[in-house]
């Protein structure tokens, strides 16, 4: 069910709501956090698709703000509401909050009367994202702030941004997608011989800062050298393209060079080809809205992997 509120307030979208519950039987109860989506006009209903897939496992209230790309502060300002319940939102209950003009500039005071008591808030900018989160107005009020740097002009810059700016319950996209290949580069590690890895080769797209995060993870865990390539395959692969670990038996090489499937290839064993897909927004939200606490591991990787990396003086190589 969908029901629309224009030129509406705050109060107002709560007495609706309450008013559904009643009439209509959905429900609040059980909820068990409220996700902010901080978003531009017209840029909505990819984000409120993945939020009602990841509703399914995290029961939720989820306040979409838009707001106009180039904000004014002149002119009356106004707020169209929508609320979409039952069918339409998943697991959760979804408002949609399109504020114009003046109205746009307090994105706090528009959600602070919608979040739900006693439950953790969790902001997600699935675009643009502010310059320093955790001082935002939405990020102030948020336990968690996920952005995505892939999202960003410059992805790389977008990385090195978000280190200078780091603040326990930032994360991030590019760190997220991580999750398989780091599970699946862990598992080879924990596998005989045992030997030392001696050096490492990471290589990935130019416009992926999943790669970068993953040599820094590398770098930081292993305190070996590691090489990071990013390039652009004739192919138009995207992402991470594959990792080499040197070790004296030989070579581990996890490879990608078709989409979501990679050849794991190790020294005295038989050529594997594994699953590994690019994670859709919807599985990226859903394992970050598992934890509410601080991601102290992606916080040591933002801040001092890349700096260790850096440090090892190896440069970025970028070839077309």
């Amino acid at each position: 069910m969908i029901v629309d509120l224009p030129d509406t307030t705050t109060s107002k979208v709560s007495k609706a709501l309450v008013k559904i519950r009643e009439e209509g039987g959905a429900v609040a109860l059980g909820r068990v956090l409220t996700l902010v989506i901080a978003t531009h006009l017209g840029e909505e209903e990819e984000a409120i698709e993945a939020a009602n897939d990841a509703s399914r496992e995290h029961p939720m209230r989820v306040i979409v703000v838009s707001t106009e790309e180039e904000r004014s502060s002149d002119g009356d300002g106004r707020v169209d509401a929508q609320i979409r319940v039952g069918g339409d939102a998943g697991a959760s209950e979804v408002i949609v909050l399109r504020a114009y003009g003046a109205t746009a500039s307090d994105e706090e005071g528009l959600v602070t009367g919608l979040l739900l008591p006693d439950a953790p808030v969790v902001v997600w900018w699935p675009g643009l994202a502010p310059a320093v989160v955790s001082k935002s107005p939405l990020g102030r009020i948020a336990t968690r702030r996920i952005t995505d740097a892939s999202a960003q002009p410059d992805p790389q810059e977008a990385l090195r941004h978000l280190a200078k700016t780091y603040a326990p319950g930032d994360t991030d996209f590019a760190w997220t997608r991580l999750t398989l290949w780091r599970a699946q580069l862990a598992a080879v590690l924990d596998q005989p011989p045992y030997e030392p890895v001696e050096s490492v080769e990471v290589a990935g797209a130019a416009d992926s800062p999943s790669t970068v995060l993953l040599a820094a993870w590398l770098s930081l865990q292993l305190q070996v050298p590691v090489q990071h390539d990013l390039t652009s395959r004739a192919t138009g692969s995207s992402g991470i393209h594959g990792v080499r670990m040197a070790r004296r038996a030989g070579i581990i090489e996890l490879e990608r060079e078709i989409p979501n499937i990679a050849r794991l290839s190790q020294p005295n064993q038989p050529t594997h080809d594994l699953s590994l897909p690019r994670r859709s927004l919807r599985d990226c939200l859903a394992e970050e809205l598992r934890r509410l606490d601080p991601d102290d591991l992606y916080g040591e990787v933002i801040t001092k992997g890349l700096d260790q990396l850096e440090a090892n003086d190896l440069g970025v190589g970028t070839t077309a």
